[in-house]
């Protein structure tokens, strides 16, 4: 009897090893469980580069995805034959690819963004806060840990960000004071998770062998908890994890829309804003590029659309005709 684990299990397996994030896990998983049932439950050692075409081309020409839905299963296929399977991918040069839209980013004006967080009180307006005047994105607001608050240097430690750097940015005054009672209460809930059993929160990269007990450390813990404890999906351990992100994307959108502003945004725009405002002021391109962390300065460069100067400053003629 065979006792090579089921492929899934494989999958799962080999993307614990490499670290990655529970939801690149699910994402990968939910892709890969797609393109055998799209192929009648073959097993994908017995598929190769025609079947993968044929999957990638209908997502393209059938389901019309958006260029970074097509991305994210082609990263999963390829994940799954060289990682898992280790087979050759082969080469994709000919596929169908959805068409990637260029969009310029929506930015907030300083006056919008100050509506929109007076919308907001409590933790949602200490992330909103951190999100504009530190330049987070989402995620990394909702897993930051108390240990990566400096309050004497006046900055934010983003472990693990985008690409897996860490990096520096301000941690806005404004801030402070609210951030230290925020994280009072946040310390009361732990001890008395503590005094219950509990009190362990998920640690990175084995650090939980590695470090006896840094797992209840209030260090360690989230800077916005949830309000309640669940099963980690991986260790099956009753943990207090961070807030889910769906609870400041909701009230985000509910404060864009009581601030009466009819332009799109959400919590990235924040960021968006974040960088914009800041070349506004006169700080560097390079400065900025570090604050988010972004590896290619092209990518910072977006931002200069909404700038008044450089070679788009061009004044209108309905303007020059009465100057």
């Amino acid at each position: 009897m065979s006792t090579q684990p089921r492929l899934l299990d494989q999958v799962r397996d080999t993307i614990r090893l490499k670290h990655y994030s529970i939801r690149t896990e699910e994402t990968y998983i939910g892709w890969i469980k797609r393109y055998i049932f799209f192929h009648n439950k073959r097993h994908p050692k017995d598929m190769g580069e025609i079947e993968i075409k044929a999957f990638l081309t209908n997502l393209a020409v059938n389901r019309n995805v958006a260029a970074s839905t097509q991305n994210q299963a082609f990263n999963a296929l390829l994940f799954l034959y060289r990682e898992v399977l280790k087979q050759n991918f082969g080469d994709f040069s000919d596929t169908v690819r959805a068409k990637k839209p260029k969009r310029l980013p929506i930015v907030f004006t300083k006056a919008e963004v100050k509506l929109i967080i007076e919308q907001l009180d409590g933790a949602k307006w200490l992330m909103a806060q951190l999100m504009y005047g530190s330049g987070l994105r989402l995620m990394e607001c909702m897993r930051l840990r108390v240990k990566d608050i400096d309050f004497s240097y006046r900055q934010v430690t983003v472990r693990d960000g985008k690409g897996g750097n860490d990096r520096m940015t301000m941690l806005p005054v404004i801030t402070v004071e609210t951030l230290n009672r925020h994280l009072e209460k946040v310390k009361l809930t732990h001890q008395l998770d503590l005094k219950a059993g509990f009190g362990s929160v998920y640690l990175p990269y084995a650090l939980e062998r590695k470090y006896k007990n840094a797992n209840k450390s209030w260090g360690w813990q989230y800077v916005f908890p949830s309000t309640k404890r669940s099963i980690d999906p991986r260790s099956r351990i009753e943990r207090r994890h961070h807030m889910h992100e769906s609870v400041i994307q909701r009230a985000v959108r509910q404060a864009i829309r009581k601030a009466g502003i009819t332009k799109g945004g959400n919590c990235h725009t924040l960021r968006h804003s974040f960088a914009t405002h800041l070349l506004e002021s006169g700080y560097d391109i390079r400065t900025v590029q570090e604050l988010l962390g972004h590896k290619d300065v092209r990518t910072t460069m977006i931002y200069t659309h909404v700038l008044n100067r450089g070679g788009r400053a061009v004044q209108s003629p309905g303007d020059m005709l009465w100057n």
